[in-house]
């Protein structure tokens, strides 16, 4: 008789940018209990603490013991938003920047004229160019502008840190001796970390002035980091796996070297592992670390295009226009029409990151007749999404030149792609294969594996081969003829390159 396995759960806490989850998951994957707060910025509302207990009550009414059969707990969250807390009272010193915050421009325009290789002067180091985006940026202007952040750095009352360290930091007791850490990932997008050492860059921290002391301990994806702590649902669980939510659904999508997935959320975020090699991207791609999985591990790197205005896109469509009451209609309104009729939409409110990198584009709509309705629009915006993924993965496809699978396959996740004509628009504008698989959220499910693998409820291998094509995954095939791709192509381009130049437009 087959042996039968043990129960047991992962917890995995996902912290977004505009809403918390904490999700329980078994041995098989599979979610036992959920729950999810939505918050608005700037308004501090219950997250972390109710999503955690609730999540439990649910799985508890499911007949599932949670408290005898959970191992661990996992967290992943949004990247580059930056925190400065004091460590005697706990209290943030300001409000969290948040990775698309663009308040950081005259920054970086100082420093791209004072370093001598200007905007790419640390890429060599940390393989990141001098961007709004990262959160050394908005360190520095948190240092020069907020007298609390200055005066909690000069009384050595200062930490900084993403949101992984300040959850973990108030997770495991917080003013009452609160482990100060980050991991690898969420590190490498902060442009201070080594990418080969993994380690704090002395020299970049001595040329941007930022002291080391207010740093956390860099540790892996994948190790028991401390435990939950009085005051917290699941007091005495170990804190066991942390990764950027980017890098988190790497490992839910389980992409092993030479593969790809894109996440489509707020932006959409394009990761292709390089393995064991730093790749440095010729083709406006970003350089980071994908993930490593324990503190013995070697690391995987990836190469990543970072799109800022994706989902968000829909979100204006909803909030700011009124073309739409909820993002679930866009599908239906968008499907009353075979094409756009030739509208292209460049949703760049606030530039272009990869892989144009152009912080001075902002949106344009282009080719609207009187024959253009809201549907064409509505088309044109999820193609937007789909044409800028487009962009990133053509310079992966250049910058891995003589590398490439027979046939490359696109994975997919996060909330956007329940939309299943996106996900076919895609096809279509790739000419490639795209695969969604049964659970989209693979965000919180690689957490979850990461702190599994920390503490034996799986294996490495089991996790990878999860990878492999499921029955429950859909695959979307092309269905565009090559001639009419080609077209569409050019005429995005030419759309884009409306877009430049514009932020100096007098309101």
């Amino acid at each position: 008789m087959a042996k039968t396995k043990e129960a047991a759960f992962i917890g995995s806490i996902d912290q977004g940018t505009s809403s918390t989850r904490f999700i329980i998951y078994d041995r098989d994957s599979r979610c036992v209990g959920s729950h999810q707060v939505e918050f608005t910025q700037l308004y501090p509302q219950a997250g972390v603490k109710v999503c955690m207990a609730k999540a439990v009550d649910k799985a508890s009414a499911e007949g599932h013991n949670v408290d005898a059969a959970l191992k661990a707990i996992g967290l992943t969250n949004q990247r580059e938003t930056t925190l400065v807390w004091s460590k005697s009272t706990g209290r943030p010193l300001y409000n969290a920047i948040v990775w698309m915050d663009v308040r950081t421009t005259s920054v970086c325009r100082r420093l791209e004229k004072e370093m001598p290789g200007g905007r790419t002067h640390f890429v060599e180091t940390c393989g990141l160019p001098i961007s709004t985006y990262f959160s050394a940026m908005k360190l520095i202007w948190l240092m020069e502008n907020v007298d609390a952040v200055k005066e909690g750095i000069e009384k050595k009352d200062a930490l900084f840190g993403t949101v992984d360290s300040w959850l973990i930091w108030n997770l495991t007791g917080g003013v009452r001796g609160g482990l100060h850490v980050t991991d690898v990932s969420n590190a490498s997008r902060t442009m201070l970390m080594n990418l080969k050492t993994l380690e704090w860059d002395k020299p970049t921290l001595e040329t941007l002035k930022i002291p080391a002391e207010i740093l956390p301990k860099i540790v892996s994806n994948s190790e028991i980091i401390g435990k939950i702590t009085e005051g917290w649902p699941l007091v005495g669980f170990p804190i066991a796996g942390c990764l950027g939510d980017q890098h988190a659904a790497m490992v839910g999508q389980a992409c092993k070297k030479g593969e790809a997935k894109s996440t489509y959320g707020t932006g959409a975020f394009i990761l292709r592992n390089t393995g064991e090699e730093v790749v440095h991207s010729t083709h406006g791609l970003l350089t980071t670390l994908a993930f490593k999985l324990g503190s013995k591990a070697p690391a995987n790197y990836a190469l990543e295009g970072s799109i800022a205005i994706a989902g968000a896109a829909v979100q204006w469509l909803r909030d700011s226009l009124g073309v739409i009451k909820s993002a679930s209609e866009i599908e239906e309104l968008a499907s009353q029409v075979d094409n756009t009729g030739g509208v292209y939409f460049v949703p760049a409110f606030n530039g272009l990151f990869a892989p144009w990198w152009r912080d001075d584009a902002r949106g344009v709509c282009i080719g609207i007749t009187r024959f253009t309705s809201k549907a064409h629009i509505a088309r044109a915006v999820l193609e937007s999404m789909c044409f800028q993924v487009k962009d990133v993965l053509d310079s992966m496809h250049k910058d891995a030149a003589g590398s490439e699978e027979e046939e490359f396959l696109l994975r997919v996740d996060g909330g956007a792609t329940v939309n299943s004509l996106l996900i076919q628009i895609q096809a279509d504008l790739l000419g490639s294969p795209v695969v969604r698989p049964a659970d989209i959220e693979t965000t919180a499910l690689g957490a979850a594996y990461a702190a599994g693998l920390a503490v034996g409820v799986w294996t490495e291998e089991e996790i990878f081969a999860s990878g492999e094509k499921s029955k429950s995954d859909t695959t979307f095939r092309p269905k565009l003829n090559e001639e009419l791709r080609k077209k569409k192509v050019d005429s995005w381009f030419k759309a884009v390159e409306r877009t430049f130049d514009l932020a100096d437009l007098s309101i």
